[in-house]
C-alpha cells in the first residue's frame, strides 16, 4: 500500500534530482510555491530558512493532506567541520540553535545510511566551529510537520556540500544537485521504510484511538495529536495503551500520560 509522501527541499537543486527520479510534473495550479507531483508522491520547493520552511509545509498539507498518516522527508544540503563533500546522513537529533529546542526523529527501522546530529541556524556557519551538521531548515521542517503526522514518519536526510577545506561559498547548484543525485538509492530506500510504517497504521489507525475517545473528550486539536501519540506508542512496540491509563481523569490527562510513557520506551530502546 502506497501512502501519501511529502519531500520538502529548501533549493530547487536539491529538488532537481528527486524530480527527475520520481517523473514528477510541477502543479501549475499552486502559486505560492513550486511544487510537483505525480501518483502518490508530492515534492515542494519551500525556499530558504526555518520561516519558509514552515510556511511551504502548512501550504502543501491545506492543499493536499488525505491521510491521517502522511510521509514527509526533507532532503537537502549541509555543513559540517570535517565530514567528507557527498556525505549522508539521517538526522537522530535535531536542534533549533536560536531556542535550544530539541528534536529526536525516531529512526525505527534498519537505516540505509548513518545517522547524526543537525543543529538549525538562521544564517550560513561559515566558520566551521561545530561538531553536528549545519542546516537552516531541519528545526522548522520536524515541527511543522509533526502537527501533521506521527514523529516515526517524519525524517530530515543531509548530504554534506561544505566543510572547512570546502566553504559554502565554493558549492555550485550543479554540484548539489549531483551530491543528492548520488545518494537516491538511499532515499528511496528510507521512504520505502517509512512508506511501510505509516500503510500498517493507515488500515486500522492506531489501537485504543475509538476506545479512548469514547471514554474520555478531546478538542479537535487533542484528538489529532491523540491520533498521533498513539501511532507512536504502537510503533515503538508499547503494551496495551489502557494499561498506562490507571487514574487519568480527562482527556489533557491521557495526552500527558502518553507523552510520558513514549518517552520512557524510547530511552529503553
Amino acid at each position: 500500500m502506497q501512502q501519501p509522501i511529502f519531500i520538502y527541499t529548501a533549493l530547487p537543486c536539491e529538488a532537481q534530482p528527486l524530480i527527475g527520479h520520481f517523473h514528477l510534473k510541477k502543479d501549475l495550479r499552486v502559486q505560492a510555491f513550486a511544487v510537483f507531483r505525480r501518483e502518490n508522491i508530492c515534492l515542494t520547493v519551500t525556499g530558504i530558512g526555518k520561516s519558509a520552511m514552515a510556511a511551504g509545509i502548512a501550504y502543501t498539507q491545506a492543499l493536499f493532506a488525505e491521510s491521517p498518516y502522511p510521509v514527509m522527508l526533507n532532503a537537502g544540503i549541509a555543513g559540517h567541520r570535517h565530514h567528507p563533500l557527498g556525505s549522508v546522513f539521517l538526522a537522530n537529533k535535531i536542534t533549533d540553535a536560536a531556542s535550544q529546542k530539541c528534536h529526536y526523529p525516531p529512526i525505527v527501522f534498519k537505516p540505509p545510511c548513518a545517522a547524526t546530529s543537525i543543529q538549525t541556524y538562521a544564517k550560513p556557519q561559515l566558520a566551521y566551529l561545530h561538531d553536528e551538521l549545519c542546516d537552516m531548515e531541519a528545526s522548522a521542517f520536524y515541527e511543522t510537520a509533526a502537527r501533521f503526522t506521527t514523529g516515526e514518519l517524519i525524517q530530515a536526510l543531509k548530504v554534506v556540500s561544505d566543510n572547512e577545506n570546502h566553504s559554502a561559498a565554493q558549492v555550485t547548484a550543479q554540484a548539489a544537485s549531483e551530491m543528492l543525485a548520488a545518494h537516491i538509492g538511499v532515499i528511496v530506500q528510507v521512504l520505502g521504510q517509512v512508506d511501510k510504517l505509516s500503510a500498517s497504521l493507515a488500515v486500522t489507525g492506531p489501537q485504543g484511538l475509538n476506545e479512548l475517545l469514547g471514554r474520555y473528550h478531546f478538542s479537535v486539536n487533542g484528538q489529532q495529536q491523540l491520533k498521533n501519540k498513539l501511532a507512536r506508542w504502537e510503533l515503538l512496540g508499547g503494551p496495551s495503551v489502557f494499561e498506562a491509563m490507571d487514574g487519568v481523569k480527562d482527556g489533557k490527562g491521557v495526552l500527558k500520560r502518553l507523552e510520558e510513557k513514549i518517552r520512557e520506551l524510547e530511552f529503553y530502546l
